[in-house]
Parts: structure tokens; sequence; C-alpha cells
């Protein structure tokens, strides 16, 4: 396994939230922020936990944040700016829109990080989720230069990578769920 001193949690708060119609790192589940259970399942693996954001409300939660390097671009710039603020090789990296994520799914990723790839992603239902993700700081450079040339697809940037997809077991398949809603945040209010 990494040593967390090599590890730095990565939070993406920046989202425009436009389905939601509100932040959804401050939406509240269990009297909790969001972004307060994305916390507790980042520390103890992590060195350091940034939050990506513009948005000066997260600085309530005591953690550095950081300023997207270029805004309006969307996850891949969220993720550089993320990634350009570590002090890391491993950067474990999350949206802030999946509450019920857990220290024992992000240590499943911990344990698949190795030297051959430069991410580690979750699959689950079949699809693959570069937002639960590990990323080493290599991407940095890559990710810089798809944004100056104006590519703000994640999943185009990802597809440039070494990439390991680790399938989730199905129990743990409602951990993941992107909360981006109303509806959706009704649902887990009334299953949790």
């Amino acid at each position: 396994m990494i040593d967390k001193k090599n590890i730095t949690g990565i939070i993406l708060a920046g989202g425009k939230s436009s389905r939601m119609g509100q932040d959804k790192g401050l939406l509240l589940l269990n009297e909790q922020p969001f972004i307060q259970h994305i916390i507790k399942a980042l520390s103890g693996l992590v060195s350091e936990i940034l939050i990506v954001s513009n948005n000066v409300n997260h600085d309530a939660f005591g953690l550095r944040r950081i300023e997207d390097c270029i805004e309006n671009a969307g996850p891949l710039a969220g993720i550089y700016s993320g990634l350009n603020a570590s002090q890391t090789k491993y950067n474990l990296v999350l949206s802030c829109d999946v509450p019920l994520i857990t220290s024992h799914i992000l240590k499943i990723l911990v344990d698949e990080a190795d030297d051959k790839h430069d991410i580690v992603q979750i699959e689950s239902e079949r699809r693959t989720m570069p937002l639960i993700a590990i990323y080493k700081e290599s991407c940095k450079k890559l990710f810089y230069n798809l944004l100056k040339k104006g590519e703000r697809r994640l999943q185009f940037a990802v597809n440039q990578c070494k990439v390991k997809t680790i399938r989730l077991n199905a129990n743990y398949e409602k951990n993941v769920i992107n909360i981006n809603t109303p509806d959706d945040l009704k649902t887990i209010k009334n299953d949790y």
C-alpha cells in the first residue's frame, strides 16, 4: 500500500450544480454537508485534503481551498488545479456529490495504485468513474496541455493515460452514487 504521506485527497466542489440548483457540496445528509462525509472517508488515507472550489463558503471546512486555475472548464480543470497544488505523487480525487463513499472503497483504490498506471478508477454498474479515482501527479502536464488547446472532456483526457479500472463489488454500488438532482437527494434521504 502507498504511504499516506504520499497521497493527497482532492475534493472537487467547483461545479455549477445546474441540475441540483444549489451547491452540492453544502447539501445536508444526516445533518452534515456532503463535503464533510467525503472528508471523513478520506481521513486516515491521505496526508492532506484540498478542496478545489471558488466558493469561499467552503473555507468553513478548515482545509486548504484551491481556486480553479482555469474557470468554467469542468472537472478536467478542477483535477488539474488540484494536482497543481498537490505536493504528493498520488492524489485521491473525488467529486463532492458522492456523500455515501466509504474509506473502505477508497482503500481499495489506494491498494491498487502502482507505478505502471497514471490513473486507477472505479467501475460500477458498467460505468467508469473518473471522479472516484487516484491520479498520479504526472497527469498534470498532459491535462494542462489539453486545457490550453481548449479540451474540456475529462473522459478524453483520461483516455490519453494508462488507466487501471477496478470493478466494484455490487454490494458497494450504492456508495458511489452521484447525487445530481433534488430527486436523487430525496431518494438517499429516504434510504439513509
